[in-house]
Order: structure tokens, then C-alpha cells, then sequence
């Protein structure tokens, strides 16, 4: 009589420290924030080496990383926000707009263009979904609508393309310091944009990795029809994805004018390629279905200590984009090495089950 094998189970499968280690998205940012701080480490060691070189890099890091996050999980959705850089300065203008013309109490302002910005980010969803059009297309299209908006409606109200005296508005000391104030730590001065970043990529990470919203997102992402197949809401998903970016970047917006105490026309041009850069430095796919939030957080960090190691270094700040986009270039190349690492695992853990299944 045949004896039966009973088939393993693929979770009790053994999996070495390596190939655990490149089934994660972000492994490949770590790696380059790694090389990239040891590199500046023995270049500018003198600057960079101290708490006040921390607080630089985090500076610039921390609004990119809130951006870079949203964008992250919009792509792994499988999908792209180009208006993102735009939205930033329309929202800026907007409150600054109401704060200084109308008056009126900067969190009220800050209230009615966070209204509009979520609006925009549903119509975004809504015109993707409707038209069947690439996200591409679509966000370009309000990229441009928005830009000039922004110029044409700040000259036709003020006469010029800078809101000043936006410090006026009733409430505006208490917003500055809970969005983008100062805080001290051992007598170095940090933004408590800071905060929101770590607090923003936490939240995220544990929506992509803990709830069922998280699974979803990965499932639109990669295959949309199959998802909606099985009882994914992929309408509802995508436009609660496009609405998220729109969020950060009224939050940004926000951060921007309290920070400044002004606000400008062309704010956010040109910033949402940068987004999109530091999200796939951080492992998200340009294809969707595959990515981290956590990686994003560390490609806005890579992102932050390119900008301040160049001037810390004393270069001409002009190569900081050919520094960017060799790393954009390196970032492809380890993502989809990693994410065919990622399969190898799967299909090597799975073999056991199907030994069995044959058995059988």
C-alpha cells in the first residue's frame, strides 16, 4: 500500500537572512542611503558628522517624504499624479487668499482649500475612471489647468505673483507651530514637519502591510480587472488614492506658507518629478502592485542628503539633478532585480506544496 506524503506547508518553508531580505521593496533604498551617507561622511565630514548636519538633511527630507509617501501608494495603486507639485502652490494661494483679502482665521482658510484640494484629487479619480484615459493624461491636464490658475488669479488679485502678510491672520502662530514650527533638541532647532513625516509613514506602512484597504491597494495596482473580479472595490480605491495625494499636498501647501509667510504663484512647479523619483528610489515599480511606503520615506531622505552633501561638499549645486538621476537609473535597475528575488523566493517556497500535491 503507497504511503502518503503529506505535504509541507509553505509558511513553515525555511528562507535564509538574504532572500528575506530582498523580498522587501525598500532593501534597495537602504542600500543607497547607506552608500550615500558614507560617501558624504568622507567627503564633508566636518559638517555632516553633527547633530546641526542632521537637522539640515531632515529639513528638506521631511516635506518631500510626506509627498514621496502619498505618491508611493498612488503608484502601487498603479496609477500616477502629475498635479501633485501644482497642487501644492494652488492650495498655498488659496488660503493665502482668503487669509489676507478676506481676513479671514487661517485655519478657516486652511479649512475651505483643503476642501478644494480633496475635490480636485476626486475629480482626478473620477476622470481616470470614467474616460478610461492614463492617470498621466488626465493629471497633466490639471497640472496645466492649475498652473495657470495660480498666475492668472494671484496678478488679477494682488497684482503680482507673491501673497505677502499671510502672519497677519488671526490663528496663524498656532498653526505654524503645530504644522511647521521649531523644536529644540540639544540645542539644535528641528521642523515638527519632522513629526507629521515619521507620523504620515507609519500610518501608511501599517495601512499597506495591516488592513485589508493596504491588500487592496496592492491588488488594483497589479492587476485592477482580476481585483475587481474578486470583490475589490478598485473605483472606490483609486479615487481614495487620488484624494490621499491631494491631501499631502495641501498639507505641504500648508507647511510652505506658515513656514514662509507667503505664498507663490509657482510653488510646487517641476516638484512632482521629484516626488515620483524619491518613490521609486524607495521601490514602488512604475508599473504598479510593488512598493513601500517606508521605501519612499527613505528615497526623500537620500533625496535630502544629496541636496545638503553637495553644498556641505562645496559643489556647484547644478549637479544635484545628474546626482538624482543616476539615481533614478541605479533605483530601476536594483527594484526590478529585487522584485525577481521577490518571485524566486515565492516560486522556491511553493515548490514543497506542489511535491506534495503530485504525491497526493
Amino acid at each position: 500500500m503507497p504511503t502518503k506524503t503529506i505535504a509541507p506547508d509553505e509558511r513553515m518553508a525555511e528562507i535564509g537572512f538574504v532572500r528575506r531580505m530582498f523580498r522587501r521593496p525598500e532593501v534597495g533604498a537602504v542600500i543607497g542611503a547607506s552608500v550615500v551617507w558614507i560617501f558624504f561622511a568622507v567627503v564633508a565630514p566636518e559638517n555632516w558628522l553633527t547633530l546641526g548636519g542632521v537637522a539640515r538633511i531632515l529639513d528638506p527630507s521631511s516635506t518631500l517624504g510626506i509627498m514621496a509617501i502619498a505618491v508611493a501608494l498612488l503608484m502601487i495603486g498603479g496609477e500616477f499624479d502629475l498635479s501633485t507639485g501644482v497642487m501644492t502652490g494652488t492650495t498655498g494661494i488659496i488660503t493665502g487668499l482668503l487669509a489676507t483679502q478676506l481676513g479671514m482665521n487661517i485655519w478657516l482658510a486652511m479649512l475651505v482649500s483643503l476642501i478644494f484640494a480633496l475635490a480636485v484629487g476626486y475629480f482626478n479619480g473620477w476622470m481616470v475612471i470614467k474616460t478610461g484615459l492614463p492617470s498621466f493624461i488626465v493629471t497633466l491636464a490639471t497640472f496645466f489647468i492649475l498652473r495657470g490658475a495660480n498666475v492668472g488669479v494671484t496678478r488679477l488679485v494682488v497684482s503680482q505673483v507673491r501673497i505677502s502678510g499671510i502672519d497677519d491672520a488671526p490663528g496663524f502662530y498656532a498653526a505654524r507651530a503645530l504644522l511647521n514650527g521649531e523644536m529644540s533638541f540639544l540645542g539644535v532647532e528641528f521642523r515638527t514637519s519632522l513629526i507629521w513625516w515619521i507620523l504620515l509613514t507609519a500610518l501608511a506602512t501599517w495601512i499597506l502591510l495591516r488592513t485589508k484597504y493596504g491588500s487592496w491597494i496592492f491588488a488594483v495596482g497589479g492587476d485592477a480587472v482580476a481585483a475587481r473580479n474578486v470583490g475589490v472595490p478598485s473605483n472606490m480605491v483609486k479615487i481614495a488614492l487620488f484624494m490621499n495625494t491631494a491631501f499631502a499636498a495641501w498639507l505641504v501647501g500648508m507647511m510652505s506658507d506658515l513656514r514662509l509667510r507667503s505664498a507663490v504663484a509657482s510653488q510646487g512647479i517641476g516638484q512632482e518629478f521629484v516626488f515620483i523619483i524619491a518613490a521609486v528610489i524607495g521601490g514602488c515599480l512604475l508599473t504598479g502592485g510593488y512598493g513601500s511606503a517606508i521605501g519612499a520615506g527613505i528615497g526623500a531622505l537620500i533625496f535630502g542628503m544629496a541636496r545638503v552633501g553637495i553644498v556641505f561638499a562645496g559643489w556647484d549645486t547644478d549637479w544635484f539633478f545628474s546626482f538624482l538621476g543616476v539615481m533614478l537609473l541605479v533605483a530601476v535597475i536594483v527594484n526590478n532585480y529585487t522584485r525577481k528575488r521577490a518571485e524566486t523566493v515565492a516560486v522556491a517556497v511553493a515548490k514543497p506544496q506542489e511535491k506534495g500535491e503530485e504525491e497526493d
